[in-house]
């Protein structure tokens, strides 16, 4: 199941999943928790969701709920809607063969056994009761999960051949719940990494912004490397590895360590912030240099805006997510010079749509060097300033096309021209009334325009 819930409550939303193993029980058929509801309650943890396995089939479950709709029907699995929240109801079930690495050749019913071991790992395969109070462990997951151990179920390199993305899982499970990978699993994984081609491009950019928007993403993207995932998946970031910064701004390390701290600097990221982070630094491989007094990278971060567009097309995020990241990594080098910045540009830069997003990269960037938070502060402060001064920070115009018209311009690329000077005086604090500016205007265009009884008479 995935509960999808927006005004239940946690408390509520258990309730609701006990009610629901309750009914299922009651018309005589098996019905558990199960996966990362029962892992994170015997690990302390309020569930986000609660899965729900039973030997009931689809077709007797459907007439015990009011609202309810097959959304696998080959899989066996029933969406429940109750109280507001949508609960899937999954069959026991055991897989045919898998032929493409991703997903069973043909899937039937059977027994809660089998079911765990279809189940990609261990403390992934507990069951739950809730009535009796009762915890079924069929694969000794209990034990590992107190060991702080992540274990495929069975054989790992089966397990990963069937569904290469397990491999990703399995470096997420690991980082967010800091647990060792057992280490026939690990062997298994790093082994079969070439597996993950066989993977579209929209799992694996899901599971990897899990991975980013998680706890510990640097230990995260570590393991990612270090299994020969990263490679393949992303090689531009791979790339950061070993390549060399200068010791007064980046006493760190290399750029791939930078990354990883950056990453982790992050609070409560969103996936656009998440994956802008990871990449503000990508440009820097490519534009690797050593002058006579240290190293540069001349144009990173232009360069990194065009692999960062590059990288997003090709792992399909959303086009105005694709912006949104390609934006916060041309822009995060701006703010090493926003106390030289004009106010009008400095205005312009606050009041970016992304703006926020912005600041919180350049915080985890600083704390990840040399730790100075002064611009990050002078930014931050500017903000709130300009907001306090009116409700929008870029200020009404002064004047439009139509002003100029009435003045005698002629409608064309001029316009723009005069009309940016006059924002870029008005944002500067140089003009603040409309006849000020086309005072203004008058006085800096002084040659005469054409007027509208000319170009009548040209017609």
């Amino acid at each position: 199941m995935r509960a999808t819930t927006h005004e239940i409550t946690t408390q509520g939303l258990t309730h609701t999943a006990h009610r629901i193993v309750a009914r299922i029980q009651q018309a005589g058929f098996e019905a558990y928790w199960v996966g990362g509801c029962v892992r994170d309650r015997l690990m302390g943890r309020a569930p986000k969701d609660y899965d729900i396995a039973t030997s009931a089939p689809p077709e007797a479950i459907r007439p015990l709920f009011r609202h309810t709709d097959l959304v696998g029907a080959h899989f066996g699995v029933v969406l429940v809607v109750e109280d507001g929240a949508a609960f899937e109801v999954a069959t026991f079930r055991r897989d045919g063969v898998y032929i493409d690495h991703r997903r069973p050749s043909s899937v039937s019913f059977g027994t809660l056994s089998q079911d765990a071991g279809r189940r990609d790992f261990t403390i992934n395969a507990l069951y739950y009761d809730p009535i009796s109070d009762q915890l079924v462990d069929p694969v000794n997951g209990r034990n590992d999960l107190e060991r702080r151990c992540l274990r495929a179920i069975g054989d790992p390199w089966l397990r990963f051949e069937e569904d290469a993305l397990r491999m990703m899982r399995a470096i997420r499970f690991s980082a967010r719940l800091d647990f060792e990978i057992e280490a026939a699993t690990w062997e298994a994984l790093c082994a079969q990494c070439a597996l993950i081609g066989a993977v579209s491009a929209e799992r694996i950019r899901d599971e990897l912004l899990a991975i980013l928007t998680g706890p510990h993403p640097g230990r995260g993207l570590h393991r990612l490397s270090e299994s020969g995932l990263l490679a393949r998946i992303l090689p531009e970031v791979e790339a950061m590895r070993g390549v060399g910064q200068p010791q007064e701004y980046h006493p760190e390390g290399d750029v791939f360590i930078h990354t990883a701290l950056a990453l982790d600097r992050l609070e409560s990221p969103t996936p656009t912030l998440a994956m802008g982070t990871l990449l503000h630094d990508v440009g820097k491989p490519p534009t690797f240099s050593i002058g006579p007094d240290r190293i540069h990278f001349y144009g990173h971060d232009k360069e990194g805006a065009e692999l960062a567009d590059l990288i997003c097309r090709r792992l399909r995020f959303p086009n105005s997510w694709r912006l949104r990241v390609v934006a916060l990594v041309s822009r995060h080098m701006r703010f090493f010079n926003v106390k030289d910045m004009k106010p009008s540009t400095l205005r312009r830069f606050v009041a970016a749509p992304s703006f926020a997003e912005d600041l919180a990269l350049h915080r985890a960037d600083a704390l990840a060097s040399n730790g100075c938070l002064e611009n990050w502060q002078y930014c931050h402060d500017k903000h709130l300033e300009f907001q306090t001064e009116a409700p929008s920070i870029i200020p009404p115009p002064l004047v439009s096309g139509a002003d100029l018209i009435e003045c005698g311009f002629t409608p064309g690329p001029r316009f723009r021209e005069i009309l940016n000077a006059v924002s870029e005086r008005q944002m500067n604090g140089h003009l603040s009334e409309r006849d000020e500016a086309l005072a203004w205007i008058r006085a800096h265009y002084p040659e005469k325009p054409e007027a509208p009884e000319d170009r009548r008479n040209d017609s």
